[in-house]
């Protein structure tokens, strides 16, 4: 190639980039994949490159230094991506938050809810306390998680005792507007809550925001299995609020919960007559569309060859927790109790339509669990009052093999 005095020289681009890249022959240029490879996430780079990644900076200067001074290993890849990938990962260490002031898990970002629970074993009461929810993990949110579009919500608590009826067993607390912080300081009280109840049971206490033009939406819920109270002893809890899981469905629905009556026995020797009494219902399933029902209690003791058996309480009208405190007398001698059923249910009163049939409960020889153990504790003490509380199922006693 000829050169004219004064002229500057001129240099192709294949030249040139023979020059800069190596004095060599010319090579072809490499694609900026070829050194930044990508890997599906998840699985970590293998051979050469991970021995690479987990050198010390030092070897991995070593080997940038290396690679530098002998250009023919500048065909592999791997050798070159070994110092970028390094120092990347240097640079991201600089770069990450400090995970250390708080905890990453995703339930805590639903707020946590205060609370605490009492087993009240002499009435058998379960005492549920709901005091505050409050301060969520991440570090620029406070409180509950906003569900409304003023990032604000209208919490509200409900309780539900599973396995179990919700609508029969379900209790809330107020609502309280326009907060992430929301203080309630309310107590919510479950009653006929039997030792039994304390073995298998688990409450369930869920975190709702209230919309007047929506279905209410769920913000968290946390689960405590009775089991893990001690009777007479209140229990705190602070809990991160959870993801809504899923109830177990497939129960057997002819034993499903329509709530609890609390029925005393006691057999009178001087009158020879068994003595029942209906004291008082709790959480009874709402049969009506105002969310109540109008409970009344009929009482057969069968077989009732007479059919003259069939007692009756008034009628307590838009409640779910009714208290009757009758009693009513079955003339009987006590050898032929052992033969006996005493059939209770529970219905709403309707005007001008078939009375609705909430619950009911048989106890006698033929019963089981703490239906059967409350008529042995009547036989076995004589002019003794026998108080206990027993769950309502949505069979007719009458249809039931025991």
């Amino acid at each position: 190639m000829t050169q004219r005095k004064g002229e500057k020289p001129t240099i192709s681009i294949q030249e040139h980039m023979a020059i800069d890249v190596c004095p060599g022959p010319i090579q072809p240029i490499k694609q900026i994949s070829d050194y930044f490879p990508r890997y599906p996430r998840g699985i970590p780079p293998a051979g050469p490159l991970r021995s690479a990644l987990s050198a010390s900076p030092a070897t991995t200067s070593a080997i940038s230094t290396s690679s530098d001074s002998e250009r023919p290993n500048e065909d592999n890849p791997d050798r070159a991506c070994a110092g970028a990938s390094a120092s990347l990962q240097a640079a991201k260490r600089d770069e990450e938050p400090d995970v250390d002031g708080y905890d990453s898990d995703d339930s805590t970002t639903l707020g946590t809810l205060d609370f605490s629970l009492l087993y009240d074993q002499e009435n058998n009461a379960l005492h549920c306390t709901i005091n505050k929810a409050k301060l969520p993990v991440p570090r620029y949110k406070k409180g509950l998680k906003p569900m409304d579009h003023n990032g604000l919500s209208d919490p509200y608590v409900k309780l539900h005792l599973l396995p179990g009826a919700s609508k029969a067993n379900k209790l809330r607390t107020k609502t309280l507007h326009n907060t992430l912080n929301p203080v309630w300081s309310e107590t919510l009280t479950y009653y006929g809550i039997t030792d039994e109840d304390m073995v298998r049971k688990t409450l369930r206490i869920s975190v709702c925001d209230e919309d007047k033009f929506r279905h209410n939406e769920f913000i968290g819920e946390t689960r405590i299995p009775l089991k893990k109270l001690k009777p007479n002893q209140t229990k705190n809890f602070n809990n991160c609020l959870e993801k809504q899981l899923p109830v177990n469905k497939t129960e057997d629905k002819s034993l499903e919960e329509r709530g609890r009556i609390m029925i005393s026995l006691k057999y009178n020797t001087q009158k020879s007559c068994l003595v029942v009494g209906i004291i008082r219902c709790a959480h009874l399933a709402a049969m009506d569309a105002n969310g109540f029902s109008d409970p009344y209690v009929k009482t057969y003791l069968k077989p009732d060859e007479n059919k003259k058996s069939k007692h009756k309480t008034a009628v307590k009208k838009k409640t779910l927790n009714p208290e009757f405190n009758e009693e009513f007398c079955y003339d009987i001698k006590y050898a032929d109790l052992t033969k006996k059923t005493l059939e209770v249910t529970v219905w709403d009163y309707d005007i001008g339509k078939s009375n609705d049939f909430i619950g009911g409960v048989s106890l006698g020889i033929n019963a089981n669990g703490e239906r059967l153990k409350h008529w042995f504790d009547c036989l076995k003490n004589k002019d003794k009052k026998i108080e206990r509380w027993h769950t309502l199922t949505n069979e007719l006693p009458g249809s039931l093999n025991d």
